[in-house]
């Protein structure tokens, strides 16, 4: 049982980050002039709620009745940070994406930790599919980030 709450804990941690995820890629759309920007970052948004969605009902098969459904309270103070650097840089759509790719950093990492976990194959195997999606998210947002850069 207590290799079930471990993993029960690994995949909550998951869900506050996407949780993260979630809010700040919505607060990022909401923020950024470029339509082509809005319109991704509200599908990263949406793709976030999706994954989480999958892990909290992964884990109520599991047997726990009460999955995680909130951010962490490390992810409220980025999102902050991402409305003061919006804010003070005149919705700046290359400070954004900046943040943007600071907080894909943390899912990315999330993920790798959460796998480096002994996690049952159904458990590992949803981390895994979900990973690829995150990491090629990650790497579009950073390569959106550098051209924005020299531009």
């Amino acid at each position: 049982m207590s290799q079930n709450k471990e993993v029960i804990s690994t995949l909550n941690s998951v869900i506050e980050t996407l949780k993260d995820g979630q809010e700040g890629f919505r607060q990022a759309a909401e923020a950024v002039k470029d339509s082509q920007l809005k319109s991704l970052f509200t599908e990263l948004s949406l793709q976030r709620s999706k994954f989480a969605g999958e892990l909290q009902n992964h884990i109520i098969q599991m047997g726990e009745p009460k999955p995680e459904d909130s951010s962490s309270t490390a992810g409220a103070l980025h999102r902050a940070w991402i409305n003061m650097k919006a804010a003070i840089t005149s919705r700046d759509d290359h400070a954004i994406l900046s943040e943007c790719e600071r907080g894909e950093d943390s899912a990315v990492s999330e993920y790798k930790k959460a796998m480096e976990a002994e996690l049952p194959s159904p458990a590992r195997d949803l981390l895994s599919r979900q990973y690829s999606d995150i990491k090629a998210a990650h790497d579009k947002v950073k390569a959106l980030r550098d051209a924005r850069k020299s531009s």
